[in-house]
């Protein structure tokens, strides 16, 4: 059932129930019958009444309920707070765990734009650690609240908009403007107000189809998306040379980095995502005496932190990333590099449930060990200048610098995308800047035309 302007009013009637007379209003929307019985005919009139002035304003009525639209949605109407949560209730279950802090964490930035009044409003910083911290996470619903974070949400609760004056354009704009800082007063990153008014629209999206707004007001309001920066810069890409360089300097990090060295090196002969190179065990690896390896990736475990998995685990389970759950990624690996892997096997063994890394007491590799290893390697391997660029400044980087290494061996770039887990369409935006022996092909050939017809 829908909406529908097709309403028909009937004169009220008078009825005895159990003795008592009462009054009956019949009306029918669309199809569906509607009555409703009132003590006296003048009060089943007043309501006929304001039926028939709702149809002779052109007001669409809800065929379910039979009521008018405008009338149904003050019925509906919540705090903007309420509809906050409601949304992350809804959205919870199917997210994954690092999508939901990125729910929270929109959810916390706009709401304290949505409020009647300032005053008395608590510390910023405060207010978003209530907000993203608690109200925003599911997980933490059933538990009580420290007194001051209750005493912030208990502001928030008094003086959150309804729903439905979200409807008026300038205070949809303040919260896109509120998008734009961050708390220490700073600019947002482009890419982050983007992810965050995607999830606003869809967030009014829901209020559309929970009926408390009449339709998505956000369109409407004239305001440009900052440009995000997609690209790669190819300031970060090493060469194959330094990326041999910088596996090395790993292994002479110590016990820890000789166990890292394969680690570091998925990223870069796989491209491999960390949180993928976390969750690599023996039964992904085809690894044959001579001659390439391949590697069937089926999973991934991201670190997020224990408030935020369905486990109470640090790291999420998860499949491949923009993958079907249970889909396979066969990833072809060098022959050095399949050498590397069964010798990192044969030096360190593998964990009760086949892991290839992990820590010294067995568990999942954490960022901020491997990131340290890293830092020392970068700084043994680099000149002052190098370590002052972005040249491989992150881990993640190995995997960018793999991927421009394909494409710019003219490997296909379906089949670049296909070992990458990525799609072509994204593959070829975010590495278009790193395609240098594009711009060298294209060259040789125009000069070539250019002698054929001098």
């Amino acid at each position: 059932m829908g909406t529908t302007y097709n309403v028909r009013i009937w004169a009220t009637r008078q009825r005895k129930d159990r003795g008592q007379s009462t009054a009956e209003l019949r009306w029918k929307v669309g199809d569906t019958p509607h009555s409703q019985t009132f003590g006296t005919k003048t009060l089943a009139d007043s309501r006929r009444a304001e039926l028939l002035m709702a149809v002779n304003a052109g007001e669409p009525f809800d065929e379910a309920t039979g009521v008018p639209m405008k009338e149904l949605r003050q019925r509906n109407d919540v705090s903007w707070y309420k509809h906050a949560r409601d949304y992350i209730e809804m959205k919870w279950p199917t997210s994954p765990a690092k999508t939901r802090t990125t729910l929270a964490d929109a959810m916390a930035t706009a709401t304290p734009a949505l409020v009647t009044s300032r005053r008395g409003m608590p510390d910023a910083r405060d207010l978003r650690h209530a907000l993203y911290s608690w109200a925003f996470n599911l997980n933490r619903w059933t538990d009580d609240p420290p007194a001051e974070v209750s005493r912030v949400l208990a502001w928030v609760e008094r003086n959150a908009l309804p729903v439905s004056a979200l409807d008026d354009p300038l205070v949809i704009r303040k919260v896109l403007t509120a998008f734009t800082q961050r708390l220490d007063g700073k600019k947002a990153a482009a890419s982050t107000v983007k992810r965050k008014r995607a999830i606003f629209h869809n967030a009014l999206g829901f209020a559309v189809e929970a009926r408390r707004l009449p339709h998505n007001p956000l369109p409407q309001v004239q305001w440009v998306i900052p440009p995000s920066v997609d690209e790669i810069d190819p300031g970060c890409v090493v060469n194959p040379r330094q990326a041999r360089t910088l596996l090395d300097a790993v292994g002479e990090q110590g016990a820890r980095g000789e166990h890292l060295r394969a680690f570091f090196g998925c990223l870069y002969h796989a491209a491999m995502r960390p949180a993928e190179a976390v969750w690599l065990r023996q039964e992904n690896c085809e690894l044959p005496a001579s001659g390439w390896g391949t590697l069937h990736l089926d999973g991934s475990r991201p670190r997020v932190g224990r408030g935020w998995t369905d486990s109470g685990k640090p790291h999420d389970e998860r499949g491949l990333k923009w993958r079907p759950e249970r889909e396979i990624r066969h990833v072809p690996i060098p022959p050095h590099f399949t050498a590397m892997l069964r010798e990192h096997i044969q030096n360190h063994g593998v964990a009760p449930d086949g892991r290839l890394f992990r820590t010294a007491r067995g568990g999942l590799v954490q960022e901020s060990g491997y990131g340290e290893v890293w830092a020392r390697a970068r700084k043994q391997a680099f000149t002052p200048q190098q370590q002052a660029s972005p040249l491989a400044a992150r881990p993640y980087d190995l995997r960018h610098a793999c991927v421009s290494l394909w494409l710019n061996s003219g490997v296909d770039p379906v089949e670049v995308a296909r070992r990458a887990g990525h799609s072509v369409a994204v593959l070829l935006k975010v590495y278009a800047k790193c395609l240098d022996g594009a711009t060298a092909m294209a060259n040789a050939r125009i000069d070539e035309a250019l002698k054929r017809w001098s």
